[in-house]
């Protein structure tokens, strides 16, 4: 069986794996976000913080993937969660110092002109800071995105969710006739998600920045 002949046969498995690939990833992208903007709103201020911040986010990427799945397993057991912590994990490092550098980058005299005409200080992050500190943070999702993407398929070693699992049944059955069929599926499968994802920031953030901002 060629490799399109092993596409035809399987490729409904496949469309399920690579859903559960994209889901996981885009879910825990989101939780990483949501986190890893906070810790930035949270220590950019301050130099000290914000370096902290940084290298703490940083130390999570020294730990290999199987590792750190591995590590997970016993406290919280087999499939979603260990992934998803992992991930989330894995994933704030860029968001954390894109949010710190893009909000530290905003013009002061943009936002001491905010406060003198009387916007309270969450008013000046939400209205005037964020805003211009978007472009950045975009850059480091989407740097992150490409990161799980790749991380994700380790989840499989968990029974975690995704193309991972197309990728381990070949490594586990080398010497069989459709094992490099898996192998190259599931990375394929991989590579075009990556693609997928990056176009959809590329829209993203032409819809969100201002085309100023972008220049």
């Amino acid at each position: 069986m060629n490799f399109w002949e092993y596409l035809g046969s399987r490729h409904q498995q496949l469309f399920t794996d690579a859903y559960q690939h994209a889901s996981a990833v885009f879910q825990c992208m989101v939780v990483a976000t949501a986190i890893g903007v906070l810790i930035g709103i949270a220590t950019y201020r301050s130099q000290w913080a914000g370096n902290v911040a940084t290298t703490t986010t940083a130390t999570f990427l020294t730990i290999p993937s199987l590792a750190m799945i591995g590590l997970l397993i016993p406290v919280v057991g087999l499939g979603v969660p260990p992934t998803v912590i992992a991930l989330t994990l894995y994933g704030l490092l860029p968001v954390v110092r894109n949010s710190i550098v893009g909000l530290r980058g905003v013009d002061a005299s943009l936002v001491d002109a905010a406060k003198g005409i009387g916007m309270s200080r969450p008013a000046r992050l939400v209205r005037v800071e964020l805003p211009l500190a978007w472009p950045p943070i975009l850059v480091g999702i989407r740097v992150a995105t490409q990161m799980m993407m790749g991380i994700a398929a380790i989840a499989a070693y968990a029974s975690g969710p995704g193309l991972g699992n197309e990728i381990f049944r070949g490594i586990g059955s080398l010497g069989s006739k459709n094992a490099l069929n898996q192998v190259l599926a599931g990375t394929l499968g991989i590579i075009i998600l990556s693609l997928l994802f990056d176009a959809a920031y590329v829209l993203i953030g032409r819809l969100t920045i201002p085309r100023g901002i972008r220049a």
